[in-house]
């Protein structure tokens, strides 16, 4: 498969990538934790259908520790055991963010609420951020056509 747009040598993509690149960093460096930021990152290209993200994603994971069997639970997250409450409540949050256009009401008051219960308000806003971010990169890579499986970790640092 081959990308219908090459996104490295576009000007206006190179300098976009920069832009939300640099926009990365501040959930990057949050308090947020790292292994949460990584699921997110992985159910949300799971829904979008973003092989290139996930492909990434769950590389980046798996390099950082994370075990297979949570990697292969992602999509699955609410019949697994393997989550911590905070990290489902993040899951849950991503879901309906990731599914706005699905859901009447976009985030529950529910979903926010529990959210809430486990993060504060700076990991929520980082949270959030993470959110929008991933659905962004989702969406380039869906509309381009990314091929996904040949990248190897750490390969954008």
């Amino acid at each position: 498969m081959d990308a219908r747009l090459n996104l490295y040598a576009s000007p206006v993509a190179l300098k976009f990538g920069k832009y939300i690149n640099s926009a990365g960093r501040a959930v990057t460096d949050s308090t947020l934790p790292a292994a949460t930021q990584e699921l997110v990152k992985i159910r949300a290209s799971q829904i979008n259908g973003c092989g290139f993200c996930t492909d990434m994603h769950t590389k980046d994971a798996t390099q950082a520790g994370e075990t297979p069997v949570r990697l292969n639970l992602i999509a699955t997250w609410r019949e697994a055991t393997v989550f911590t409450d905070a990290e489902r409540a993040a899951l849950e949050l991503t879901e309906q963010g990731t599914r706005i256009a699905d859901a009447a009401g976009g985030v529950t008051d529910e979903v926010w609420a529990n959210a809430a219960k486990h993060y504060d308000e700076e990991q929520l806003a980082a949270l959030v951020a993470l959110i929008a971010l991933i659905n962004a990169y989702n969406r380039l890579n869906v509309i381009t056509q990314q091929p996904a499986g040949d990248y190897q970790p750490g390969q954008f640092d």
